[in-house]
Order: C-alpha cells, then sequence, then structure tokens
C-alpha cells in the first residue's frame, strides 16, 4: 500500500513539472524576443492586481473571447478549472473597423470573418505591434468561400489600423498577449474566438442586423447560429460545442437536429441535369492533403473564369454593368467536374449557361487525401461585368 501511494506522490510530482516546465518554456520563448519580454516586466504585476481586484485567479488557465463587429467590441472571459463558469474579465473597444455585417468570403473584400475560430499564432514581431493570429479560413469557410481566393492572414493586433482584422490599441493587445500566452502554456491549446455581427442584447444592434437581414437574407442562416452560440453561452457561461452540417454551416452539438422546413412548389418536368444524381454528401472529402488542380494551374483557371465572364456578359440584365455568381460544384475522385449549381446572383440564362460551363471544364486533377483522389465541393465566385 505504501509503495502504491508513493508511486502516486511521484506521479503527480512528474505531472506538476511537466506542466511547469511546459510553462516555462512557452513564456520564456515569447519572453525570448525583446519587445515581448519588456510588455512581460510592464504588464504582469499590472495585470495580477487587477485579477486580483476582481476576484480572479492569475494566470488563467483558460481564456474565451468574443468579438462583436457593430458594436466595436471585444470580451475577454477567464476561469481556471474547466468545470467553472467563465467570468469576464474586460471588454476592449475595437478601434478601426472595415467592410460591413457579413462572413468573409473571398480575398480582398475588407470583410472581417464571422464565426468560430481559435488563435493559431503568436507574432511578437508583427508590423501591428503584436499579433494573435486566428486560423481563417476554417472548415467552414473553405466549404462556403472562394475556392481559390478564400483569403487569409487575420489577426487580432495592435495599432489601430485594419483591412479586415480585429484592431484594439497597443496597451490593449499587449495585455491579451500576456493572458493568452499563459493559457497557451498551461496547456490552452485551441483558445477560443468567436465572432459575432453584433452585440445581441444590445436593442439597437439587433434592430440595425434585421433591418440589414431584409436585404440580405442568405445571411440569415449564419446569423442564427451565431445567435444560437451567443445565447448558450450567456446562459451557461461555457464555451458551446459546435460542429458542421454538409453544407458547411454551423450547428451546436447540444442542440437537437432541426428538419428543414421545405417549400411545396408545383410539379414540373425535370430537365436532364436536375435528372443527375448528385454525390452523396457522406463521399464528399471534408478535408484533403491536396486540393484538385486546374488543368494548367491556378493561371490557367483564372483565364478560364476571365474568358467565361466575358462571354457571358451579353446575358447580364439591361442596364446592370455587373453581376457577382457563386457557384457551388464537384470535382469527383476521376478529377471530373460534376454537379455544378448556381447559389447566388445571376439570373436564369445566366446561371444555365455558367453552370454548364463548369460541368464542361476539361478535367482536373483529383483532390488527394491520404494520397487516394476523393471528390470534394468547391465554390467559386464568378463577375460578369458589362462589356465596355
Amino acid at each position: 500500500m505504501k509503495t502504491f501511494k508513493s508511486i502516486l506522490v511521484i506521479l503527480f510530482l512528474l505531472t506538476q513539472t511537466f506542466v511547469l516546465t511546459a510553462q516555462s518554456s512557452f513564456v520564456d520563448y515569447q519572453k525570448s524576443f525583446g519587445k515581448v519580454a519588456d510588455v512581460f516586466r510592464r504588464k504582469e504585476d499590472t495585470l495580477r492586481r487587477q485579477f486580483e481586484t476582481k476576484g480572479l485567479q492569475w494566470p488563467a488557465k483558460y481564456v474565451y473571447i468574443r468579438s462583436f463587429k457593430l458594436d466595436s467590441q471585444l470580451e475577454v472571459w477567464v476561469k481556471n478549472n474547466k468545470k467553472d463558469e467563465f467570468r469576464l474579465f474586460k471588454t476592449f473597444k475595437i478601434c478601426a473597423m472595415a467592410g460591413s455585417l457579413g462572413p468573409k468570403r473571398m480575398q480582398g473584400d475588407y470583410q472581417v470573418p464571422e464565426g468560430f475560430y481559435y488563435i493559431t499564432e503568436f507574432k511578437p514581431n508583427s508590423a501591428y505591434h503584436l499579433s494573435l493570429g486566428l486560423n481563417y479560413p476554417n472548415a467552414s469557410d473553405k466549404m462556403l468561400s472562394d475556392s481559390l481566393y478564400p483569403g487569409g492572414d487575420i489577426f487580432i493586433h495592435g495599432s489601430c489600423v485594419t483591412e479586415g482584422c480585429i484592431p484594439i490599441t497597443n496597451d490593449q493587445i499587449e495585455d491579451l498577449y500576456v493572458i493568452t500566452s499563459y493559457a497557451r502554456a498551461n496547456g490552452q491549446e485551441f483558445i477560443p474566438v468567436h465572432i459575432f455581427p453584433v452585440q445581441f442584447n444590445n436593442s439597437r444592434s439587433v434592430s440595425y442586423l434585421d433591418r440589414f437581414l431584409q436585404t440580405y437574407q442568405s445571411y440569415k442562416p449564419l446569423v442564427a447560429s451565431l445567435r444560437s452560440a451567443y445565447d448558450y453561452f450567456d446562459k451557461n457561461k461555457q464555451v458551446p460545442v459546435v460542429v458542421l452540417n454538409p453544407r458547411g454551416q454551423y450547428i451546436l452539438e447540444e442542440q437537437p437536429k432541426v428538419i428543414e422546413q421545405v417549400a411545396v412548389a408545383k410539379p414540373r418536368t425535370l430537365t436532364n441535369r436536375e435528372k443527375v444524381v448528385p454525390i452523396p454528401e457522406n463521399e464528399l472529402a471534408k478535408f484533403v492533403n491536396n486540393q484538385p488542380v486546374y488543368p494548367g494551374g491556378s493561371k490557367a483557371f483564372q483565364t478560364f473564369l476571365d474568358e467565361t465572364s466575358k462571354e457571358l456578359a451579353p446575358l447580364l440584365d439591361e442596364g446592370k454593368k455587373a453581376a457577382y455568381v457563386v457557384i457551388d460544384y464537384i470535382i469527383d475522385k476521376d478529377g471530373k467536374p460534376v454537379y455544378a449549381k448556381v447559389v447566388k446572383g445571376g439570373n436564369d440564362d445566366m446561371n444555365e449557361e455558367l453552370e454548364k460551363r463548369f460541368e464542361s471544364m476539361p478535367q482536373w486533377k483529383p483532390a488527394l487525401r491520404q494520397e487516394m483522389p476523393v471528390a470534394i465541393r468547391l465554390k467559386q465566385t464568378v463577375v460578369v461585368e458589362a462589356l465596355q
């Protein structure tokens, strides 16, 4: 019995040594950068006192960050045990904003993403003082955004300037950098950052969002899932578990499965294209090691898009200068483009022609998952502009 107790004590001490070593290693690595070492020297005691004033234990082992675009706020929630409820430590003011409400869907749209992310990078030598990188595009973004150019390099950073990131002041990013460094050192590999369009308990913000949704109907499913996550956290003070449905939409794992209401349409004769049976969703790869490649590569695909845009220009509605058309298509495991479907933009004639053109593309090099070819769904934005 004594021997067994001795073993338990030794295991406990070894575990504690490992935790302390991991914490020391990550924080010491951050301090190896002169700027960060100076930040820790100036900030740590102040943060410790601020935590103590609010009855919080320093340093926090778990951090959760919520950002609200319209309200320009960033909340920092902390706790030290998994079963504890998160408690609000601070609310920072986001000091610049790019884009509008709505998700980021392509490179160069200046949009701040909306959805469920986590910190993937601590960047001490940032051009914006200090930066914390997010995992945009995440799995949902990869399914719903432009397949070739979804954009990237989304950070929470200092310097109060932005082209689609989340900027706060240098003083605030220093606080956040120290707090999240300790959480990362204490074993929180994935520090969640949830980005919402509005603070849903602010009636004025919600009213603005409602008016916005009247124009942008396709944005409603994302807002609904984001609000569900917001409400869950406000009720439970625990971070919700979010998964994806086959269409790349967010779903709270705790929620019962929702049966979609399908509008009943008048029966009509199906076209030959509509009689094609799509590849079942469970046979489409969600993650791959290598994306499919258009013959000739990205430049050749861009040439195809440019030529398609010019050829579809005569189909623009009268008086309309441009159309932004989003098309969903599948590259099957043999590299064949199949089941193209316009999901946004255009008109009936333009969309039908675009779908035909995408299904008539030459054979691609298929996507690979663990060296095996797999089918994958892609999404592409085609900009059709009137000819000059």
